[in-house]
């Protein structure tokens, strides 16, 4: 550990005041930017192998959608009783039409959702039997329409600073670029929200000026351009993304190894994994940046808020398929933990 780093265990907070935080969750209004998805699960049974080819017949018993990618940020976050928009692209396409659908069952808003002619909306399928993901079949365009971008950026450059926080919910899939992110970047000089990014690798360049960063173990090192294979690198590669993102805090979740949290002070937290038991990882990276961003909109420290977002991780990967958690359920996980 280098002399610049304080290490500190993560104290949890008392139940009150946890419970009093989650509370503050109605009241915080959150924009989610990014990559809207839709996916598909297609369940059923393996009872023999195709004559045809050595592959597994799934025998079908029946099917289901739910919000993905970006989209799924935001059900996070109404999950945990939040209020939500989301902004994106999707296409004139019935996956996409399910997708607004959806977005407007659960009580979020859909006004910064741009439909685009040019583009397939993101839908991702997975083929699930005995609970194990046989295969995922994806479909989607190589990039949006510049027009549907532009539509992106003015509705950021417009209502950004009417949000407590922004999450830039980045898959890769061409919503968030150098120019929608330079807009944020804009907006938050003018304005007091919080910016808090999961990051993909097309824009790591990009960002710069944030309140929270969440990559995984491996977009971290990728990012900050060292092996994590022992405590040096994982604190060698906190230290420079912070400084190469300008940011307040980085989180980086490390899977059966737990959390830690970064900030810009030195200080260093592990929070090791509050995972029970292990079903199905699809999806975990939203609920935890949905769950730091609620948060901290809600007036959370971030050792508070990096705490909620490993046991809300916890509970949703002890699910199958694209899961969410309800406040209810991120109480019982921390009381638990007390």
């Amino acid at each position: 550990m280098t002399a610049r780093h304080r290490r500190a265990r993560a104290a949890p907070p008392r139940p009150l005041q946890c419970d009093a935080l989650i509370r503050r969750f109605a009241r915080a209004r959150l924009l989610v930017v990014g990559d809207l998805m839709l996916d598909q699960f297609i369940w059923g049974r393996v009872e023999r192998i195709s004559p045809e080819a050595p592959v597994p017949v799934v025998h079908v018993t029946h099917e289901s959608f739910h919000l993905g990618g970006a989209a799924n940020v935001v059900h996070n976050i109404r999950s945990l009783g939040g209020q939500a928009t989301a902004c994106g692209v999707i296409g004139r396409d019935s996956s996409g039409q399910r997708v607004v659908h959806e977005l407007q069952q659960i009580g979020a808003g859909t006004a910064g959702v741009v439909v685009s002619r040019g583009t397939v909306t993101v839908l991702k399928t997975r083929v699930i039997a005995h609970n194990q993901q046989v295969v995922r079949f994806d479909r989607e365009s190589p990039n949006h329409a510049s027009s549907a971008v532009r539509h992106v950026e003015r509705f950021l450059r417009e209502h950004a600073g009417d949000f407590d926080a922004v999450i830039v919910s980045d898959y890769g899939k061409g919503v968030v670029t150098a120019g929608s992110f330079a807009v944020l970047s804009a907006a938050r000089k003018r304005h007091r929200f919080r910016l808090i990014v999961d990051p993909k690798k097309p824009n790591f360049a990009h960002y710069r000026g944030l309140t929270l960063a969440t990559p995984n173990v491996v977009e971290a090192a990728e990012a900050a351009g060292i092996e994590i294979r022992d405590e040096a690198g994982l604190l060698a590669a906190g230290s420079r993304l912070l400084e190469r993102w300008d940011a307040e805090a980085l989180l980086i979740t490390r899977g059966e190894h737990g959390m830690t949290l970064f900030t810009h002070d030195g200080l260093v937290r592990h929070f090791p994994t509050a995972a029970r038991q292990v079903f199905d990882v699809t999806g975990a990276g939203d609920t935890v940046v949905a769950t730091c961003a609620l948060a901290l909109a809600a007036g959370a420290h971030l050792d508070e808020a990096a705490l909620l977002a490993n046991h809300a991780a916890g509970v949703v990967i002890g699910k199958l398929g694209t899961a969410t958690l309800s406040a209810a359920e991120l109480r019982k996980a921390v009381s638990s933990d007390q």
